[in-house]
């Protein structure tokens, strides 16, 4: 792990703690992991092999039920805090380093409880005078086993509390890698040495083809470092991302704020390289809001670790990625030696030649179980995966050791919500004290919302609540970067404020009203009069409801062949397929896909962020006006020197009144809240009449005002609005303290200098996305469940292959099917409880996914009743929900 995985940063601060003696001061702490199953608790759980221990002078009394229960990982934080002290280390090296050892099963106790026991259990902990020296010796034998002096081997200093935390992780790594089913174990004690140990390890690594990132190298700058990875000139707002990341004085926080389509992405990769390879790490993270928006993005670092080392394993985390077209067709060419093409052993090589076969870029094996993911290099996923790490959740320092030697970017960094903040804020802090560099993107993010992520980030660098956030200045251009490092208790600050690589246009801002209880024939109205000569348009919907009844009757007027209808609550994949027919024919032009004439895409949320799609017009519900401008960039995205029709966007889902505020759907109030919703209809009256708005130019002042304290609404508002603020401020104090419960550490424990008592009060673990999902996320919990057809005794796929009377998956393909009809039911209590009931199909005990998953068992008509709705799937449509 020394010497092909760990990041050069991490060897350089372990070398700092331990007095440049890094490489045996890690195999140290790794091979101390197990000491403590030299202890009656542990001996005495096999007979024959208890009375060997015995037999060579180690007794202990009878054990009753709680001293059996004495776990090793305790035993072995006793072990090692008394052999290291009588050794003459200091008091503040050994309390950081026992907690290592009691760690390595993925929870860290307090120390109060510990100690406490081992006293009242010496039976179970080993109290003879024999047991003790027998325990010392194992220690020592490890140290003499690596040649190393344990007095020497002393840490001279302490690392900062992330520091340890990940290096906690690594020594979870290690035993799991040494603990690995792949090679086989050795059970004679005359074949035990360490050159045989050696020979093993390396034989092993080699088998499971781990390896780190990019490895060390010195920095060397390039004229055009996006030019060199992606193949095209640098935009002065990239050019301006590397430039600040080549001049900041140590790993700090960079934030970019920019335009949709302004080349964020490309930047903070180059940006990323820069920063990883000045300062020594060898990876990314790339955090992104949802599964979606993580496809395409995964997509993007493909392309670029392609230029960075074609070998550069990368890593796509989510729970759907196995419908990703790239990742899927990475392990479609992946084999490893002795595992069939349904995962499963292939002891007589039936799959093809008897060695592994890993294609470019794909990640090795190992990486792919459980808890794993994190480890991986480079990685694209959601950002639940980064937000666990700020969760009190067993093995939770695995995750910080994947993040310990990366560079993490976070993109659509506006779209948290004040209860998924509160976990971001707790992440950022825990990076800055790990000193790993952060990169936040947005086109919207209001002021405060940057603040407050430059406070959280800044409070972990210099581990104190109380900090002083140097003065930043509001910028009226726009793009503007920021830069914070802390350095020597000092934080610096720094901006830039490149020229936008468009020039900012006009956008004529209309208003289509509509009656909370009207129907959609407004819209369908409208798009025949503006698509009547032809062009594309995009429709988003708040709700699932309102985007199909949209859908249904746009297809009653002009047919299926130019509308795509895209929500949540198609099968996945459907949706995947859709999402891709949409990107084809309304992505960036590149030659290979004709523009329609004339298209629609009807869509929910999802084609609000890193959905990169360029429409002639937009037609969307109102929403909070970060939210809104999000969307507003899917129009005239890309440049078209044919197009002639100028940009357009129509509000919908507002109803004005003449004498008091608007009206808005119930469910656009649900989602977001009545407070947001009344500043941004504010914004888009002013702008429907008048002049419409400047973009990008306008989009700092206009999130300013959506979200600042400025009187914003006209005068027959203002009660209304104030009413609805205090229910608004009401509930975000809510949500914040709900999410508080579940914080690794939060604020108050800031300067703690060692990790003991971390898992003091524990919250469990999540066993799936969904339930990841439930502790990041906020909102009612909703459960995704598989679809299948009975008919005639025998189960069907949606596609109608049998699957016999037990659901049998017989081959892969068929596998693939019907996972493929996964699908999320509406977040309904009743439905939600009734789902969890829902059992997998007999057949599919033997599949890794299908045997976790709720198979719903729909009808001749593809229909279910489930917690009191009728729910019915419409191949056109999607999951329809009805009351039964």
């Amino acid at each position: 792990m020394w010497d092909h995985y760990l990041a050069s940063r991490l060897k350089g601060w372990l070398d700092d703690v331990s007095g440049d003696n890094g490489r045996t001061f890690f195999a140290l702490l790794c091979g101390w992991h197990d000491v403590g199953k030299a202890s009656p608790a542990f001996q005495s759980k096999v007979d024959s092999l208890a009375q060997e221990v015995r037999a060579a002078g180690l007794a202990w009394r009878r054990l009753d039920r709680e001293s059996t229960g004495w776990h090793h990982t305790c035993a072995g934080a006793v072990i090692i805090q008394s052999v290291l002290s009588e050794e003459g280390w200091r008091e503040e090296a050994v309390e950081w380093v026992w907690p290592l050892v009691a760690g390595h099963h993925g929870l860290l106790p307090s120390r109060g409880p510990i100690f406490r026991t081992a006293g009242r259990l010496r039976n179970a902990q080993g109290q003879s005078d024999e047991w003790k020296a027998a325990q010392a010796a194992l220690v020592y034998a490890v140290a003499d086993a690596l040649d190393a002096d344990l007095a020497s081997l002393a840490p001279v200093t302490t690392p900062r509390r992330a520091m340890q935390l990940g290096l906690s992780g690594f020594v979870i790594m290690a035993d799991w890698i040494a603990s690995s089913d792949h090679f086989a174990g050795v059970f004679n004690l005359s074949e035990v040495s360490m050159a045989t140990a050696r020979e093993r390890a390396a034989t092993a690594w080699a088998y499971l083809e781990l390896r780190g990132g990019w490895g060390a190298g010195t920095y060397r700058g390039v004229s055009d470092l996006v030019a060199a990875r992606f193949g095209k000139t640098a935009r002065p707002l990239q050019a301006a991302a590397v430039q600040l990341a080549e001049q900041m004085a140590a790993p700090g926080l960079l934030i970019i704020e920019a335009p949709m389509g302004e080349g964020k992405t490309e930047g903070a990769l180059a940006a990323a390289e820069v920063l990883g390879r000045r300062f020594g790490y060898d990876g990314i993270f790339v955090g992104m809001p949802t599964q979606a928006t993580s496809d395409p993005m995964f997509d993007r670092v493909l392309q670029w670790a392609d230029q960075i080392d074609p070998e550069l394993p990368v890593g796509l985390l989510h729970g759907k990625r196995m419908f990703n077209r790239r990742w899927n067709d990475l392990q479609q060419r992946t084999h490893f030696a002795k595992i069939d093409d349904l995962g499963c052993d292939d002891e007589f090589d039936l799959a093809g030649a008897g060695r592994s076969v890993r294609p470019e870029h794909a990640p090795a094996q190992w990486f792919l179980g459980a808890k794993r993911g994190m480890l991986m290099p480079v990685t694209v996923g959601t950002i639940d995966h980064l937000l666990y790490a700020a969760t009190r959740t067993k093995h939770v320092m695995l995750r910080h050791a994947g993040l310990a030697g990366r560079v993490v970017i976070l993109d659509e960094i506006h779209a948290y919500d004040v209860y998924m903040s509160q976990f971001l804020h707790e992440a950022l802090r825990w990076l800055a004290d790990a000193d790993v560099p952060v990169i936040l993107l947005s086109a919207t993010l209001p002021p405060q919302q940057r603040d407050s992520l430059m406070r959280a980030y800044l409070q972990g660098a210099q581990n104190r609540r109380g900090v002083d956030l140097p003065a930043v200045a509001e910028q009226s251009d726009y793009p503007v970067l920021h830069a914070l490092t802390a350095k020597d208790d000092q934080a610096t600050y720094a901006a830039r404020t490149p020229r936008s690589w468009r020039p900012t246009a006009p956008v004529a801002v209309h208003l289509r009203e509509e009656d909370p209880d009207d129907g959609p024939e407004a819209v369908v109205n409208l798009l025949d009069d503006e698509l009547r000569t032809g062009g594309c348009a995009l429709v988003i919907r708040n709700t699932v409801g309102r985007a199909q009844q949209t859908y249904k009757t746009l297809t009653e007027k002009w047919g299926s062949d130019e509308v795509i209808l895209l929500h949540a609550r198609l099968t996945v994949a459907e949706r995947a397929a859709r999402t891709g027919n949409a990107l084809d024919l309304l992505g960036p032009p590149d030659g290979r896909v004709a523009r329609p004439r004339r298209m629609i895409v009807v869509a929910t949320q999802l084609a609000e962020q890193s959905f990169d799609v360029d429409a002639d017009l937009l037609v969307t519900d109102l929403a909070p006006i970060d939210l809104l401008l999000q969307r507003v960039g899917r129009v005239h995205r890309h440049t078209r020197p044919t197009r002639t029709r100028p940009p357009k966007v129509f509000i919908t889902g507002i109803k004005t009144h003449p004498a008091g505020p608007p009206a808005f759907p119930s469910g656009s109030e649900h989602i977001y809240g009545r407070y947001p919703l009344l500043r941004a209809a504010a914004l888009v009256t002013d702008a429907a009449g008048g002049d419409g708005w400047s973009i990008p130019g306008d989009v700092p002042d206009l999130v300013s005002r959506g979200y600042g304290t400025e009187a914003v609404v006209p005068a027959s508002w203002e009660q209304a609005t104030a009413a609805a603020y205090e229910s608004w401020q009401v509930e975000e104090r809510k949500r914040r303290q709900a999410a508080e419960v579940f914080l690794l550490a939060g604020e108050s424990t800031l300067g703690a200098p060692t990790l003991a008592g971390l898992h003091g009060r524990a919250t469990g673990e999540a066993r799936s996305d969904d339930e990841m999902a439930a502790v990041v996320r906020d909102g009612p919990e909703s459960v995704e469940v598989v679809l299948v057809r009975q008919a005639d005794g025998r189960y069907l796929t949606l596609g109608g292959r049998s699957l016999g009377p037990s659901g049998d998956v017989g081959d892969a393909a068929l596998a693939e099917e019907v996972v493929g009809s996964t699908v999320r039911l509406p977040a309904r209590p009743a439905v939600t409880e009734a789902a969890k009931n829902l059992e997998p199909l007999p057949g599919w005990y033997g599949n890794g996914w299908l045997s976790k998953s709720h198979a719903l068992v729909l009808d001749e008509r593809n229909s279910a009743v489930v917690g009191g709705r009728r729910l019915t799937y419409d191949k056109r449509l999607g999951l329809l929900d009805e009351r039964a």
